[in-house]
């Protein structure tokens, strides 16, 4: 279940455990790193897949630009 959509997510987030359901806008896979753009009603955020976390890297790899997805994570500044 959605906990924020991708345009409410706001530096009083970092750090804590949300989960968000959208589309993906965009996919940049470097290797032993990926990220997404995804994008909901509200905005769009940058999801980083953990690369010590193979079963995610996996499916994040099989992603494509409009597969519709849900991702739970801890929300992080860069």
């Amino acid at each position: 279940m959605r906990t924020e959509y991708c345009g409410q997510l706001r530096l009083s987030h970092v750090g804590q455990q949300v989960t968000l359901c959208g589309w993906v806008n965009r996919r940049r896979d470097l290797g032993s790193l990926i990220f997404i753009d995804m994008r909901d009603r509200e905005g769009i955020v940058q999801v980083f897949f953990d690369p010590d976390r193979a079963d995610a890297l996996k499916l994040a790899s099989e992603l494509r630009n409009e597969f519709c997805i849900q991702v739970t994570g801890t929300v992080a500044c860069a």
